[in-house]
């Protein structure tokens, strides 16, 4: 059903110039090989637009993670302060991703991802030459607005644009995504020093990459050129009809997602200096950074195709708990000993994020019932977690020490476990609505 919605239409669109020109079969045998050619060449075009917006994705928060000593010394931030900037990022998501599907259905997914691209490559650009903690904290949210519409809407596109290839693009699309984290946080710091040790030219020289990215994903929305209410407008009436709110499969997602961003964010916006304190040194404390995100290159490649060849997830759910668990305990008790074992293991506990996008797919018949299914997980989940980060912060700041904050995030993969044991059943959210 899904791989009839919209390549159907773009063929369509696309052989209509050719047949009034010439009745005759002689044309349709010159012009035939070309269309297949175009579409192909446009296909590969858009999956590296895919790739190249999850590269910057994460760069914002990870590559602030590495400097948040010198940033926060630089516009007096306390420790709280620091939190809150952590929990930015899941509060953006939370809010405009319930905005993300109506603003797909005006102007096209491709249009709102090019302009995702445009506020992440002016926010971090512009953020990194304030002196006001305040309007850090504003240019920040700039940025993270248009991460969190590229976060609920690229999954759309791979669903769109690739329905018999879903798996290796959400594949492709995870990889990316832990491709930017991880060179964000392995080279922010060298970068730093090679520019005269200026935080600010640290963080804005990711701005540079979001360019990159704007400009090739103005190419693809300048080639398709999206007309809102025709294919963007055909999942609508499914979406309308789906009452969400009565899947416990949906609910179960939501409170996955959360519990797996609390995990990630609060590690991606602590941990270096987890290791400092430990210790580390700052550098070798954001290599490690990026050994976590490294891990989960290959992983996240490899797990959305291990996961859609099995109807249950359940078994991948349990094994990336044990992992984190295992993980931030190490950190706790041992974070200066055999470090890279620890990040080893959290970098796998945050492949939970690849297997959730799986599952969103797995978990609905149609492309409508994905959309809905996606907006709704990803904008509560994400919702949930905002105490998360803030809570370590403060817990951080009240003990000096990292005992309680990492117990915390231990503690929470328990939770994540259970409702990721209901949500990784094999179920349709379809069907759990009607009964």
């Amino acid at each position: 059903m899904s791989t009839a919605a919209d390549p159907s239409a773009t063929e369509t669109e696309s052989r209509r110039p050719a047949t009034p020109s010439a009745p005759s079969t002689a044309p349709a045998t010159t012009t035939a090989p070309a269309a297949p050619a175009a579409r192909n060449a446009a296909a590969v075009l858009l999956a590296v637009a895919v790739a190249v917006a999850a590269v910057n994705l994460r760069p914002v928060v990870t590559s602030l993670g590495a400097l948040l000593d010198p940033v926060r010394e630089g516009l007096g931030m306390s420790a709280t302060a620091a939190g809150l900037l952590a929990a930015v990022p899941p509060l953006c998501f939370a809010l405009l991703g319930v905005c993300a599907p109506a603003l797909a259905r005006r102007l096209g997914p491709v249009a709102v991802v090019t302009g995702a691209m445009a506020a992440i490559a002016a926010g971090v650009l512009a953020r990194s030459f304030t002196g006001s903690a305040a309007v850090f904290l504003l240019l920040t949210a700039v940025a993270l607005a248009g991460v969190a519409l590229a976060n609920v809407l690229l999954p759309v596109v791979i669903k769109r644009y690739f329905p018999d290839r879903v798996a290796p693009m959400i594949g492709l699309y995870s990889m990316a995504l832990s491709v930017g984290t991880s060179l964000a946080a392995a080279t922010t710091v060298p970068l730093t020093d090679a520019m005269g040790g200026s935080w600010r030219l640290g963080l804005g020289v990711w701005g540079l990459l979001a360019v990159g990215a704007l400009a090739v994903w103005l190419v693809v929305l300048f080639l398709r050129r999206e007309r809102p209410g025709t294919a963007a407008a055909a999942p609508a009436p499914v979406q309308a009809k789906l009452p969400i709110l009565r899947s416990r499969t949906a609910w179960a997602l939501a409170a996955f997602f959360g519990l797996q961003s609390t995990s990630a964010y609060g590690a991606m916006g602590w941990l270096p200096k987890i290791y400092h304190d430990a210790g580390v040194s700052e550098s070798a404390s954001g290599v490690l950074l990026a050994v976590v995100m490294a891990v989960s290159v290959p992983v996240s490649f490899l797990l959305p195709n291990l996961a859609a060849r099995r109807g249950d997830q359940r078994l991948y759910v349990v094994v990336l708990g044990l992992c984190g668990i295992v993980g931030f305990l190490g950190l706790m008790f041992a974070a200066g000993t055999v470090s890279w074992l620890w990040a080893v293991l959290v970098g796998l506990s945050m492949c939970a994020f690849p297997l959730a996008l799986t599952m969103l797919g797995l978990r609905a018949r149609t492309p409508g019932g994905v959309a809905q299914l996606s907006a709704f997980a990803q904008s509560l989940g994400y919702l949930i977690s905002i105490p998360g980060p803030i809570l370590m912060g403060a817990l951080y700041q009240s003990t000096g020490q990292w005992y309680l904050p990492l117990g915390l995030l231990a503690l929470l993969l328990v939770p994540q476990m259970l409702v990721g044991l209901r949500a990784a059943r094999a179920r349709h959210i379809e069907d759990e609505a009607v009964g």
